[in-house]
């Protein structure tokens, strides 16, 4: 019986049965050789276009459904229980779930602060446009391969799309704001991993030497205290760690090798490092009120990386079993990651205890606002931290893969080039935590940068010429759509007016 392993981009290849590793698991490992037989077809699939079948395997040697599996870059095998080209086996359901998932991410601790900037109302205002918006962006980009009817696009991606109508620039422009997303949110871990580190030391440094840290801290004065770190630093947030313990020479040398900007970020490379240079990522997948205020630009770049999805939805969407759902199952997750921030915005900034705290207190992660001796706090961030440690080496090969691959055609091509990469991208996430730990800040820039080109731009323009082609050109979708590239473009120059 042959075994057939489907790739990414490419139709079904063929390898033995023997290069799957313990065949009769749940999850079958891929072998080298297999792994290897997978780059040599993605190699050859780069001689020619998408659409050309001159190198793919022909229909009548494809083996039957019960024989396939799907091979993942991740090093998994996954046996497939029914399959033709193009469709999945997801019901809708766990589509949408997938989807929700998907989109939830860090940018979640933000939002509370988006809204402070935006104020309540305009906020409210701004999250629910905001998702009609990249929700309507979004299915403009489920629908961009079926209006190209001249050609085969069942197994392209939303780059190749973008190739098709924009030649080479479509296609490296995609992988620079791809690249700007994947660096952002690397970025962001960072300041959030020194973050919740840094807490998490304190916490069990206070509890040994029972010291409550809201003492000289402005904050509330009950059992369950909410602080306010930025109270005297002219409401930036505070990113020292300083508090002076009077004739304590242990806490002083705590405070001292102990700090949030000069010593934990750095703590983090002897760990993270070495793991973004494993050349197989299979080592990480076994982890696995009436308020009215015009700061909500703020508010618009952070959500445009909260709905951001754009990038990956073809693919997402490609495995559900019914595919003439995909809009209706897109508009519900949609719908679903909307009520989701509008729940923790409005929740976190209703129940925030004002007075005897000013709003202004909402810090841009509003777990900063609980001190380090909050036991559940404690627990959220512990927990946070050690998802992030293991998420965090995935981004890093993503990032790998996509510019090392393009530019050598290769994502190992010497362990000095990925060491040098590592260094680059750790070295920014040190960096930016050192002197710019405002994730709300660096959510914003790199939202509203790589959304202004897979959110706005590309899928407005495709449309746009698409129609053209066809004919079916009007005024109001030309100046609808101009006019959503005219917003995506506003929103990222406002952000450095903010």
């Amino acid at each position: 019986m042959a075994i057939c392993i489907l790739t990414w981009r490419i139709r079904p290849f063929y390898i033995e049965p023997t290069n799957i590793v313990n065949v009769n698991h749940v999850i079958q490992r891929v072998s080298d050789h297999a792994s290897a037989m997978n780059k040599r077809i993605h190699y050859y699939s780069r001689l020619t276009t998408p659409a050309d079948k001159a190198l793919i395997a022909p229909d009548h040697v494809v083996p039957g459904p019960e024989e396939c599996y799907v091979y993942s870059p991740l090093g998994s095998a996954y046996k497939l229980q029914s399959y033709t080209e193009g469709y999945g086996k997801n019901t809708s359901l766990v589509t949408i779930f997938m989807i929700w998932n998907t989109m939830m991410g860090t940018s979640i601790l933000s939002i509370p602060w988006g809204i402070k900037q935006a104020g309540f109302t305009t906020g409210m205002c701004v999250i629910i446009l905001m998702g009609l918006l990249t929700l309507y962006c979004c299915c403009r980009v489920v629908k961009s391969r079926t209006m190209i009817s001249s050609l085969d696009t069942t197994t392209w991606e939303y780059p190749d799309v973008c190739r098709h109508y924009f030649g080479s620039f479509g296609q490296w422009s995609s992988l620079l704001f791809s690249l700007v997303s994947l660096i952002g949110a690397m970025i962001v871990y960072w300041v959030l991993m020194s973050n919740f580190l840094f807490n998490t030391g304190k916490f069990i440094f206070n509890f040994i030497h029972h010291i409550n840290d809201t003492d000289t801290i402005l904050s509330t004065n009950n059992s369950n205290p909410v602080i306010c770190p930025s109270a005297g630093s002219g409401g930036h947030p505070d990113n020292s760690s300083m508090i002076f313990y009077a004739n304590d020479t242990g806490a002083q040398q705590f405070e001292k090798w102990w700090d949030k900007s000069r010593t934990v970020p750095f703590y983090l490379v002897g760990l993270l490092l070495p793991l973004l240079n494993f050349k197989s990522p299979s080592f990480f997948s076994k982890f696995n009120i009436l308020e009215i205020r015009f700061q909500f630009p703020q508010l618009t770049g952070v959500l445009t990386l909260a709905f951001f999805i754009h990038n990956c939805i073809i693919t997402l969407l490609k495995n559900n079993k019914k595919q003439e759902n995909n809009v209706r199952d897109l508009c519900i997750a949609y719908m679903l990651v909307t009520l989701t921030y509008l729940y923790i915005g409005v929740l976190v900034f209703a129940s925030f205890p004002s007075p005897p705290l000013s709003k202004d207190c909402i810090e841009q992660n509003f777990l900063d606002n609980f001190p380090s001796s909050d036991t559940l706090s404690f627990i959220a961030r512990i927990f946070l931290l050690f998802q992030m440690m293991t998420v965090y080496p995935l981004l890093g090969y993503l990032a790998r893969v996509q510019l090392l691959g393009h530019i050598f055609g290769d994502i190992y091509p010497s362990i000095f080039h990925v060491l040098i990469l590592n260094l680059i991208i750790v070295g920014a996430g040190v960096i930016m935590a050192c002197f710019y730990p405002n994730i709300g800040g660096i959510i914003r820039y790199s939202g509203a940068a790589c959304g202004l080109a897979f959110v706005f731009i590309y899928p407005s323009l495709i449309y746009i010429i698409s129609l053209h082609q066809e004919e079916r050109l009007t005024w109001p979708k030309l100046v609808f759509h101009v006019f959503i590239i005219i917003l995506g473009v506003a929103n990222l120059i406002v952000q450095f007016f903010m």
